[in-house]
């Protein structure tokens, strides 16, 4: 055989061997173990990874930043690191944190928190620590410093109740929103005000990647993805400018409030205002466009940020330091003394019990016909007064007859009868204003229904079941059982201001998405359409109150152009407490294009603080210099 064929025979040989090999390999891997790589296969399995959107921005009227997301500097630890290279990792971030390893380790274990992300264990972490992280990358395996957006409020406290704050959501919130697909434990939501309200708006839409693992749960591949996409922005009808000088104001007029003397102590000894809580509502009469609110005392959402300490929680919830976090111009109520005049003014001449032009003799008494040993008395005697000067005045005995009056036509059936009742709830008091916030407190109405039904249910608190004149009489003047929020009373008198139209308070206009184009608008709201006899006399009544010598706020008004400025004061009797103080302004007076309020819980009288304050924020939307705010002497009248 030739050296040539032997070669041969040996390349044959060889491929023969490779390819019968090669067969052999694939029978086993068809044939053999097949069902062992199906295992292996369905082993690997799909795993969601989301990315939370951006929430929507928070403007003011004019378009500026109220609320938006600034970039956080967070540690993330990668969970899937080892035992023995965890415990390292985190002994070393413990020293360079300043948190406890327990801490860091609970964070890290975090069950909210997907097992395919990197788990955030610090976030706003100091420039110099995020830099030493990934400058020592070696030293800390399974660790990132990230860049991150996270919720901001660039003005502190300016507008917290009106603007909420976000929180973790709640197993209840996410029940509500499971079918949505938007939320997941860990999440933010907003908790209150407009972050609670336009939730649905603010909140972004979440992105995923899907991604293949195996059963070591080792990401093997990504599979595909979809991008989040930012919330919309909300723009208010608040003005910042406004909001600012009201929340200055009032506090200015509470701490100035807080070193006068309660002259309406009447035991021994001397004692100052407390002054502890109050509330400022600006609208525009024109659409019931909020364009300040304000409450006291009050707290910086961005101390829910990243959580709030149960401490400080407790803090914002005990009554020592008068509940921070109670809206009180939508959730506060009251007894609204003499700005209640108003509704009585209005229920006297709807009724016929009084007309414009007609005067009674304010003698500083007033007793009902049947019982002529029990008088109401008033705040001094301001003889015979008309509506005008009634209203100006403050003359308690003028509203008291038409109280009485009206509860005469009560026991004797006569038409009419309900008129302070029916216009109070024309008006929209006893029911919500419907402003888009929540917790909206809806006041009281009483009359002869509720008292039977509250005596009823609580005798010991309310022995006498029956409606007597002097409830009557008493709701006259804005006293008794009457409960008012000052969203209701702003709304109320913005009603009166633009000749009858009652709007539901808008704190809203629009809504953009992230490029700026407009979504939606948020319209103003009718509720109803109010007659309102004898306007011009009640407007003259009203600005007789600041501009006539013997009005009740013609001292807190003093130097204030003629013509910019109406209103009401009302001193409501709290007690135990010291009178709640309240005024209700109008501006400018002949054609009124804004309504101001300011009350103030133990304030005193209101021309004494409530008053001031409803000046400063005037001055701010006729454009004057904003005066710093004092305490006024207490007139007579209230």
């Amino acid at each position: 055989m030739s050296q040539a064929r032997v070669r041969t025979s040996i390349v044959g040989v060889v491929a023969l061997a490779l390819f019968g090999a090669l067969f052999a390999r694939l029978w086993y891997l068809q044939v053999a173990v097949t069902d062992q790589y199906h295992v292996a296969a369905a082993s690997n399995t799909l795993r969601e990874i989301r990315e939370p959107g951006v929430r929507g921005r928070i403007l003011d009227a004019k378009g500026r930043v109220l609320v938006d997301n600034r970039v956080a500097n967070v540690i993330t630890v990668d969970r899937k690191i080892s035992g023995a290279v965890r415990k390292q990792v985190i002994e070393k971030l413990s020293i360079l944190l300043k948190t406890p390893a327990a801490d860091l380790k609970a964070r890290l274990k975090d069950p909210r928190i997907s097992l395919y992300t990197a788990v955030p264990i610090a976030t706003d972490v100091d420039f110099n620590v995020l830099a030493y992280v990934s400058e020592h990358h070696s030293e800390f395996p399974g660790v990132r410093a990230e860049t991150v957006p996270i919720r901001r409020y660039p003005n502190g406290k300016v507008a917290f109740h009106a603007l909420g704050f976000l929180g973790e959501i709640n197993e209840g919130e996410l029940d509500a929103q499971i079918n949505k697909g938007l939320y997941q434990l860990g999440d933010k939501i907003g908790k209150d005000g407009v972050e609670l309200t336009y939730e649905s708006d603010l909140h972004g839409r979440p992105g995923t990647t899907r991604v293949e693992v195996d059963k070591a749960n080792r990401v093997l591949r990504r599979v595909d993805t979809t991008p989040s996409k930012p919330g919309h922005d909300v723009r208010l009808t608040l003005d910042l400018d406004v909001q600012r000088v009201a929340e200055d104001a009032l506090r200015q007029g509470m701490a100035a409030a807080r070193v006068e003397q309660d002259i309406a102590y009447k035991k021994k000894g001397f004692r100052t205002l407390n002054a502890p809580a109050g509330a400022v509502v600006v609208l525009d009469v024109a659409t019931g466009s909020v364009v300040a609110m304000t409450s006291q005392p009050d707290a910086d959402a961005n101390e829910f940020v990243n959580g709030i300490p149960k401490a400080r929680w407790d803090e914002l919830n005990d009554k020592v330091n008068a509940f921070p976090l109670l809206d009180r111009a939508v959730a506060g109520q009251y007894a609204p003394g003499s700005t209640f005049k108003l509704i009585t003014a209005i229920a006297g001449l709807n009724s016929g019990v009084v007309s414009a032009n007609q005067t009674i003799n304010d003698t500083g008494k007033y007793a009902y016909p049947s019982d002529p040993d029990h008088p109401f008395t008033g705040e001094g005697a301001n003889g015979r007064v008309g509506l005008a000067r009634a209203l100006s005045v403050s003359s308690d005995v003028y509203f008291y007859t038409v109280g009485g009056e009206l509860f005469y036509r009560q026991r004797n059936q006569l038409p009419n009868a309900d008129a302070l009742q029916t216009v109070a709830r024309e008006f929209g008091f006893g029911a919500p204003t419907g402003i888009a916030l929540p917790n909206e407190s809806q006041g009281r109405v009483p009359d002869a229904a509720w008292k039977a039904r509250i005596s009823a249910a609580n005798p010991v608190a309310f022995p006498y079941a029956d409606w007597l004149p002097g409830d009557n009489i008493q709701l006259a003047i804005g006293q008794g059982d009457m409960l008012v929020t000052p969203m209701q009373m702003a709304s109320a008198y913005a009603t009166f201001a633009n000749g009858g139209t009652r709007y539901s308070p808008r704190i809203a206009d629009a809504v953009f998405d992230f490029r700026g184009r407009k979504v939606r608008d948020l319209q103003p709201i009718t509720l109803s359409r109010v007659q309102i006899p004898n306007h011009d006399a009640l407007l003259a009544g009203f600005t007789g109150v600041v501009e006539d010598p013997k009005g009740t706020a013609a001292g807190a008004f003093a130097g204030f152009p003629k013509g910019l400025a109406a209103g009401k004061t009302g001193t409501a009797q709290a007690a135990p407490k010291q009178n709640t103080s309240w005024f209700v302004g109008m501006t400018p007076a002949a054609n009124p294009k804004y309504v101001v309020l300011a009350v103030v819980e133990e304030g005193g009288y209101g021309a004494q603080t409530a008053a001031p304050i409803v000046r400063a924020v005037m001055e701010q939307l006729n454009n004057f210099p904003v005066s710093p705010v004092f305490n006024v002497a207490p007139p007579k009248g209230n």
